[in-house]
Formats: C-alpha cells, structure tokens, sequence
C-alpha cells in the first residue's frame, strides 16, 4: 500500500511540474458592447437569444412564420438560412426581411414583432455583489434603481449600499459612478434613486466590521 501510495503521490508530482513549468497564457479582454439606448429617452428594444420573432409577409403566408432566436443570434426561415437578427430592432429586421425576399418576390411587405423578451445579454442589467438575489436583470424602459433593486430583493444584511458602484460604458468608454443604496433603500431618500441604461452593472461590496 506504501508503494502504491508513493507512485500516485511522485505521478501527482510530476503533472504539478509540468502545469508549473509552462508559461500561463491569458484570455483578451471581453467584448464591449455599446448600447443603441443612450438616454431614457431613445430607448430601442433590440433582438436576442431566446426571443420569439414573428415574421409576417404580406400577401405571403407562406413566407410568415414564428420563429425562436437561436442561441448564436439567428433564425431559419422557409426561404433563408441562418439571418442573424441579435442585436437589431424590430424595424430593422423587417427592412432586412424586405431586402432579402425581393431577390424572391415582388415589393415584399414585411412585419416583424416579438415576444418572449429576452434581448442579448449586452442589454440586461447586471447586479453583483451583496444583493438578496444577484441577478441578471432585462431592461426595461424608464427603469430605475429603485425597479432594479426591487427586482433583486433588496440588499443582504451585511452590504455597504452607500459604497456600492455603477458601471456604464459610454462610446467605448467604461464610466464609474457612485451609488448611495442604503439612502435609496433603508432610508427612503428617493433622492438617491437615479435611472438605469441597457448594459449598467451594479457592484455592490460587503461592509467590513
């Protein structure tokens, strides 16, 4: 048993060595992703995975159909294969749509609606951290912290809301600014309540005692 235990122990060894051995290689850094929703006013509900589109062509019904946005952000339809729809409004889908099937028909007519709202994951609203229910959160127009915060329960016990931050990326550029949460929630001071943009996250760190 001894020596059994010596050889996996000197096997074990030896992988340590190598894995120490070679040289670490990092990943890039990860895509940003700017929103088209720079103000609460322009707000533009854009395809994801996971929606289901609706495609309706005048005239052809043959053509219309439902179809569920497949993970890699595209659809088949009767006529076309794999038309990537993430990251576009409705109405530019439909145009798309329009310009694809006149190579088919005549002045296509083409409708585009959704549902089951998911969007891509550029557009939700991240909240991690010391949250009741850390969460990904989809966007939804005029939405504010305080709606935010609803949705992810509150704050645990042990969080220093007032110490907590917001991450919004603005033409390429990663801004942060400072969020006053236990004035928001604890203490009522809708003063503190500001208005979310598809994209924030929301950091929210732990007090230390």
């Amino acid at each position: 048993m001894a020596l059994v235990a010596s050889w996996k122990s000197g096997i074990t060894l030896f992988f340590l060595a190598l894995i120490t051995g070679c040289s670490s290689t990092y990943l890039p850094n990860a895509t940003v992703h700017n929103s088209l929703t720079t103000s609460v006013n322009n707000y533009q509900y854009l395809i994801g995975p996971n929606d289901s589109v609706t495609i309706f062509v005048w005239r052809n019904p043959e053509l219309s159909g439902s179809f569920i946005v497949r993970p890699d952000g595209k659809i088949s339809t009767s006529l076309v294969e794999d038309v990537a729809v993430s990251g576009k409004t409705p109405t530019q889908l439909a145009r798309e749509m329009e310009s694809i099937l006149s190579k088919y028909i005549r002045d296509p007519v083409v409708t585009v609606s959704v549902t089951n709202f998911v969007g891509p994951y550029s557009e939700q609203i991240r909240v991690i951290g010391a949250a009741a229910n850390p969460q990904a959160i989809s966007y939804r127009e005029y939405m504010t912290l305080l709606d935010l915060m609803i949705a992810v329960g509150g704050l645990t016990e042990f969080a220093d809301g007032n110490a907590a931050k917001l991450v919004r990326v603005s033409n390429g550029t990663q801004l942060t600014y400072d969020l006053r949460l236990d004035d928001l929630i604890r203490d009522g001071n809708i003063a503190a309540n500001v208005d979310m943009l598809p994209g924030d996250v929301v950091i929210i760190p732990e007090a230390w005692f």
